[in-house]
């Protein structure tokens, strides 16, 4: 008789693997990494942007740079609790998604190409994060 449990695989703790999953990770990890650029951009180069401080929604340059950069470096380990298993990884991923997607709207006039792509990046997370089974996790 063949071994047939090589075709079918599973990660941790006997779950069903879901490749939506690890995409998910991925996907969150860049995104992470997207946001630790922009806020390390806007404290330290803020000229890059195009748009003066005073056309920013709500705050200036600097908070917006400590904002993204603490989004950022949350959105990295919330990625590799996806790519790791671990579950609450998920509900924090589609919670930081749509945090991270309203305050790209709110900073929409200072970038407003980057602004839509991470937008995009944000909803593509928020269904791979809800695609999977419940009880699956990263391949």
């Amino acid at each position: 008789m063949a071994d047939t449990s090589s075709r079918t695989p599973s990660a941790a703790h006997g779950r069903p693997a879901s490749g939506w999953l690890t995409f998910a990770g991925l996907v969150a990890l860049v995104l992470g990494g997207f946001n630790v650029i922009d806020g390390l951009v806007a404290l330290f180069q803020p000229e890059y942007y195009l748009v003066t401080e005073d056309k920013v929604l709500l705050f200036d340059f600097t908070a917006w740079g400590w904002i993204w950069l603490i989004i950022g470096i949350l959105q990295l380990a919330v990625g590799a609790g996806i790519i790791t298993g671990q579950t609450w990884a998920r509900a924090v991923g589609v919670a930081m998604a749509i945090l991270a997607a309203l305050g790209q709207l709110v900073f929409f006039k200072a970038y407003p190409l980057w602004s839509v792509m991470v937008i995009g990046l944000c909803v593509l997370l928020m269904y791979a994060l809800t695609h999977p089974s419940r009880h699956s996790t990263a391949a």
